[in-house]
Formats: structure tokens, C-alpha cells, sequence
């Protein structure tokens, strides 16, 4: 397309147009329909000819002007002819213009191509219409008259600039996505600096390829642009062409995916694998001191548990919008997984001013969280590690945070702690004692000791609570204090559980065997009753012929009996069913819903220790749990009785059961019977003593 200033004028008589022609003999003035030139004005806006003279007649094979008046264009018009239409109307009403293009016509469909002048006519309506006048033909060449007609058609964007960067052609795509007729090649990037790298490419090699945002009439877009140093054909001079495809769907899908890829779904946060990234850039470009800030929502589980993982997901929104408007533009927010998060801090200031800037972020984020109707009151535990990249590894730093969190968590939760030294060492101690553990769980290095439980009606030894030791190889007897914690942290309490519930099975077989009458304690833990091998195993020792039917009681908390209550229920009747007895342990320090508890199958009530060791101040709490017993039907139990006060106490409330280490401290199997039968001698005088009556 090339755009010439107009040489005629056109003057509207009654709708109709009729070009001024000046007579080459005299000077007189002569009829269109006299012209050779064929010459019509075409409307866009309803893609009919308006009026035409015999040479446009003829072009056209049509008989009379009035026949070619009446036939519809559009029925054989391609969209891209009519978008290129369109787009000549809108330029013929900014400015006065001219137009001259190579059109392949298909009058009877036969194709015609010819050199037409387009210029714009205004219609009495206010329209704009456009005058078409034939002034060449062009030549019969198949491959240039395909080129034309393909250059029509595509939809990739091909211009043609002077060295200047003015347009000295467009096809129609390239006008369609152009912000104006005279958008040079500078007005067309978004940003200087493409442009100014794409000229400096192509000074040096002659072509350059890049996506680029550019300008267009529809707003800035995404073009796939290839630029290569020619010269134009018509006079020869430097110019640049430049052919061009939208991709801007797909940029915005690919980033959307990349997006995607660097994102966690639920809370909008970046995701572990884009730490990891940010982490190595951090290496390469950052060299003044950063923190690795790792937190996790405390007792988040308890959230899922009572209100649910809906309420949980909002929590967790929650807490990750409020730290991200809590830190700057250039720190990052990372969910690590589950509940638990990453802050990453560039050029962390003063020790004092970066502290209290820690403690504003947990102060934000503990604020009450309301959702509808409901109220969640949170915290967080955080660990923090200060580093300077380049000169660590990620997983050092990341381990380091880790640790210091897991001290928050120690220290009691809702705090920041800073990683050191000293907890480094502790932690490799720690680290040290798991694996081990891992081992001792492979090799079954576990042994039960067993503390006496008696009677207070009778005084004598009526049952015995399995507790775990860990055997070790070189050191000895470990007690469970140093490695039960690490076992529910890992997840290693479940196949400990499980070997427990082997060797207290197995070791009530043997006693039943060898006629010791006597009833057997064992720990489940909350992991362990969820474990789908607890049934399994369960039923397997049940149907062994000397199986202890009634004399095996499960110890569970009150935690287990958190959820669905109809689902816990039938599974404590089938293990009820199988034989074995259910005793709800640290009765009083957990869920006690007393509504529910009446729905269980519970054969014993064990109360806590800390109860215990309050007496008598703690007494009218014990009482209400010994009368709670009788109205369900279970046995009550103190336990941690240290004193004989505590003992004359729970005698005179009628207890049923106490154990502690007034009476015996946890012993090796091979010493039980000798001292159940020292116990039964020592304690005989509760048989013959009066109780108190109630």
C-alpha cells in the first residue's frame, strides 16, 4: 500500500459522485461514463456500488450501471478484504488520503488484476464511501499475482520502513494492528529498549528476531517480530522490512503457566520450587545479609480437626496475605508445604531493627481470624537463619531455620527464635538418635517393662501397663523421654506402636500360657488407632488359641475420640467385640466431652497424674471423675501415686485402681511375679480396711 497525495477532487451531487477529470486537448471538462478508466464509488458500510461509469460496467460484466448497483459484495467478500475496507474508511475520515494497491477482481469469477487509486468520498449522509479508479493492469505472472493476493489474505503483519522508520508499505494485516497509517518503526515497541536493541542487532548482523510489547490499535500486544535490512524496490534506497505475528495468546498462556509453575494454587504464594530459583539468583547477584525465615501454623491440625479443612484452607490464606503485605516488594513469600512457610529477606538491617520487625509480622498474623461466624484464634512458630549468599547452601540455610523453629516449638510456640551454634549441636544429636531410631524399629530393639496397677478393694496386683524401652546396643537402656517425641515428629510412632502391640500381645499369650492370671495396659497412640494395621493385628492375635479374651485393655486419649464420632465409634465396638478392654488414658486433660464419652464402649477411666499430685486441692475433680465412672460402668484409675497420703486419699473416695511409684516403678519382665507377690503381701491391709460409705 502506498499512500499519495490526492490529485483530483470529488465533488457530491444528490448522493451521487462524479470525479472532475480535466480534458487533455482543450481544457474542457468530459462525462465520466467517457472515460476509458474504469471509475466507481463503492460503499463499505453496505458493500454495494453506488455508481459507476461503462468502463467500470464493463470491468465488472455488467450490462447496465443499475445492475451492478443492486449486486451484494458481501456474499463473496473475504473477511480480510473487509477488514481492509473498514480500515481504508477509518483513515479517509482522519485525513484526506489516497491509496494504491494491486486487487485481484473475479467478475464471473474469473480473476482480474488491476492497479487501483482509492481515495475517500464523502456521501450527503455524513458517510464516507470510497472511489475506486482503474489505472493499470497488472501483469499476467502467476507467482506475482499469487504474492499479491497472498499479502492480502495472511494474518502475518509485513511493513516495509525507510532507513527513517517511515511506513512505506503495509499489507492489511500490518494496518489492521497499527496504531495509525504513519506509525513509524520506533512508535511501534512499548519500550524503548527493544527498539534500541533490535536497531543495534541489526546494525551488526542485518536481521534480529525477538517478542517484543508493542503498540497497536487495540492496545499493546505481543508480537513474534523478525526484522532484516533490504531495499525498497521502487527506488532502490536502504530500508528495513519487518514481518510480524500476534502471539499474544500464547505469551499470556505461557506466562499464566509459568505463573502456575512458580505458584502455589491455594494461597497465591510462591511455591518450593521457585525458592530454590530465587535462592541461586540470590547467590549470584546479592552479597549483603539475608534471613531464611521458616514458620508454621501451631496446633494447625486441631483446626482441620474441629472446623474443618475448609476453615483450614481459609486460615492458611489468610496468614499468607497478611505476611505479604507485612514484608517489602523485593523479600518473598514461600508455602513450603502443608501449614508451613518460607520468608525470604534481602539486605536484612541492624539485628535490632530486623527483631522488631519479626515481632510485628507475629503479631500481625496472630490476630483473631473471623470467617462468617466462626473466630480462629492463631499463632505461629518461626525460625530464623541469618546468611550471607554465595557463601552457604540453601539446604544449610534452610536446615538452620528449621531447627530454630523447632526450638520456637519447644519453647512453648507463638515465638521467633535466631538459629546458633549451640543448637546446631543439639540438633546433630538429635539427627544422630533418629537414625538410630530408623534402625531400631528394623531390628525390633525394644523391650517392655511393666508397672503393677492394684486394687484397692482387694489390695492386690490386678493388672500391668506395658511401657516401652529402648534396648540399646552400645548404650544401654534408653527411657522413652528421649526418643518417643522423636517418633511422633517422624512419624516412626506408628510402626513403634504397632511393635509395641506385638510384643504386649504376645507377652499376655505367654502369661495366659503359663497360668499367671493377670490383665494387660498397652499405649495406642492417636497415629496408631488411625493406622489401618491396628484392626489387622488386632484380629490376628484375637483368634489365637490362648488369646486373653477381656484381660488386653488399649490405653487411647481423649484426642482420639476428635472427629467423626459415629466412625470412631464403631471401630472401638469392634475392637471391644474382638475381645480386648478400652481405657481412655490422662482422663481429664484433653477432650472430655462427656456427652459423648456416655456413646463409647469404655471399660476405664485412667486419671492424670498432674490431678493426682495436686491433692487435696485437685480432690473435688477427682471426685467428679470417680462418680462419672460409676454412672458409665468403668473402672477408675489414679495414676503417679507417689505418696501414702495420696493413697489414704483416693482409699477413702473409693478409687478402684492406682498405680505409681509408691507402689512400683516400671520393671523387666523377668522381675514381675516377684514383686506382685511382694506387693500383694505389702498391701493385704487395704483388703481388711473399712471404706467409708457413701
Amino acid at each position: 500500500m502506498r499512500e499519495k497525495k490526492p490529485q483530483t477532487g470529488t465533488a457530491v451531487i444528490a448522493g451521487r459522485a462524479e470525479p472532475d477529470t480535466p480534458d487533455i486537448a482543450g481544457g474542457r471538462l468530459i462525462p465520466a461514463d467517457r472515460l476509458k478508466t474504469a471509475i466507481w464509488v463503492f460503499d463499505i458500510d453496505h458493500s454495494r456500488v453506488l455508481v459507476a461509469n461503462a468502463a467500470a460496467c464493463d470491468l465488472w460484466q455488467a450490462k447496465t450501471e443499475e445492475e451492478l448497483c443492486q449486486r451484494d459484495f458481501s456474499k463473496d467478500m473475504s473477511a480480510s478484504v473487509s477488514n481492509r475496507l473498514k480500515q481504508y474508511q477509518r483513515d479517509f475520515a482522519d485525513r484526506d488520503a489516497e491509496f494504491s494497491e494491486m486487487w485481484t477482481l473475479y467478475p464471473g469469477g474469473k480473476p482480474t488484476s488491476v492497479l487501483v487509486i482509492l481515495r475517500g468520498c464523502p456521501l450527503a449522509d455524513g458517510r464516507i464511501a470510497m472511489q475506486c479508479e482503474v489505472v493499470g493492469v497488472a501483469d499476467d505472472e502467476p507467482d506475482n499475482l499469487r504474492s499479491a493476493e497472498a499479502l492480502l489474505h495472511t494474518d502475518v503483519m509485513v511493513v516495509l520502513y525507510a532507513q527513517i522508520g517511515q511506513p512505506l508499505y503495509m499489507n492489511p494485516a500490518a494496518r489492521n494492528a497499527a496504531t495509525h497509517a504513519e506509525q513509524t518503526i520506533s512508535e511501534k515497541f512499548v519500550s524503548p529498549d527493544d527498539f534500541d536493541l533490535m536497531l543495534s542487532h541489526v546494525e551488526q548482523s542485518g536481521e534480529h528476531r525477538l517478542v517484543a510489547h508493542v503498540n497497536t490499535g487495540t492496545g499493546p500486544r505481543w508480537h513474534d517480530i523478525t526484522i532484516k535490512k533490504c531495499s525498497d524496490a521502487a527506488t532502490g534506497k536502504p530500508a528495513i522490512l519487518m514481518t510480524a505475528i500476534d502471539v499474544s495468546e500464547l505469551k499470556i498462556a505461557r506466562d499464566k503457566a509459568r505463573y502456575l509453575a512458580d505458584r502455589d494454587q491455594l494461597t497465591g504464594c510462591y511455591n518450593r520450587t521457585y525458592l530454590q530459583h530465587h535462592m541461586a539468583l540470590l547467590a549470584q547477584y546479592q552479597t549483603g545479609r539475608c534471613a531464611l525465615l521458616c514458620f508454621d501454623v501451631d496446633r494447625f491440625k486441631q483446626i482441620n480437626d474441629k472446623l474443618g479443612h475448609e476453615m483450614g484452607d481459609i486460615v492458611l490464606k489468610e496468614i499468607a496475605s497478611r505476611a505479604i503485605r507485612a514484608i517489602r516488594r523485593n523479600d518473598i513469600i514461600v508455602r513450603h508445604g502443608g501449614d508451613e512457610f518460607v520468608i525470604v529477606f534481602e539486605n536484612v538491617p541492624s539485628a535490632a531493627n530486623f527483631t522488631a520487625k519479626i515481632d510485628a509480622l507475629l503479631a500481625e498474623i496472630a490476630k483473631p481470624i473471623i470467617h462468617d461466624a466462626t473466630r480462629v484464634n492463631v499463632s505461629v512458630s518461626m525460625g530464623v537463619s541469618i546468611f550471607t549468599p554465595g557463601t552457604v547452601e540453601f539446604t544449610a540455610v534452610m536446615r538452620e531455620a528449621d531447627i530454630a523453629l523447632y526450638a520456637s516449638k519447644q519453647d512453648g510456640r507463638n515465638r521467633a527464635t535466631f538459629f546458633t551454634a549451640e543448637m546446631g549441636v543439639q540438633a546433630n544429636t538429635r539427627d544422630l538418635v533418629e537414625t538410630e531410631l530408623k534402625h531400631a524399629v528394623e531390628n525390633r530393639e525394644f523391650v517392655l517393662h511393666f508397672q503393677p496397677r492394684l486394687n484397692l478393694l482387694t489390695g492386690r496386683v490386678v493388672s500391668v501397663e506395658g511401657l516401652v524401652r529402648w534396648q540399646h546396643p552400645q548404650r544401654g537402656l534408653i527411657m522413652p523421654g528421649e526418643f518417643i517425641t522423636i517418633c511422633e515428629e517422624t512419624g516412626m510412632i506408628e510402626d513403634l506402636g504397632h511393635l509395641v502391640l506385638e510384643l504386649g500381645c504376645t507377652q499376655a499369650i505367654e502369661w495366659q500360657q503359663s497360668g499367671l492370671e493377670i490383665e494387660l495396659s498397652l499405649n495406642i497412640s492417636p497415629r496408631q488407632f488411625d493406622d489401618a494395621r491396628l484392626l489387622k493385628t488386632l484380629e490376628r492375635f484375637s483368634q489365637h488359641p490362648d488369646f486373653p479374651y477381656g484381660r488386653i485393655e488399649l490405653e487411647i486419649t481423649e484426642n482420639v475420640l476428635i472427629g467423626d464420632h459415629d466412625l470412631i465409634k464403631k471401630k472401638l465396638a469392634a475392637i471391644f467385640r474382638m475381645g480386648y478392654r478400652i481405657a481412655i488414658d490422662d482422663f481429664g486433660t484433653g477432650y472430655s466431652n462427656l456427652s459423648y464419652i456416655s456413646r463409647f464402649p469404655l471399660n476405664c477411666l485412667k486419671i492424670d497424674q498432674s490431678f493426682i499430685a495436686q491433692l487435696p486441692k485437685s480432690g473435688p475433680i477427682i471426685s467428679l471423675v470417680l462418680t462419672l465412672g460409676k454412672q458409665i460402668g468403668a473402672r477408675v484409675v489414679a495414676e503417679g501415686v507417689e505418696t501414702r497420703a495420696q493413697l489414704d486419699w483416693l482409699c477413702a473416695q473409693r478409687c478402684d485402681e492406682v498405680q505409681g511409684y509408691y507402689l512400683s516403678r516400671p520393671i523387666p519382665v523377668d522381675h514381675l511375679r516377684a514383686t506382685i507377690s511382694e506387693l500383694n503381701a505389702k498391701m493385704s491391709f487395704l483388703g481388711t480396711r473399712k471404706r467409708p460409705q457413701h
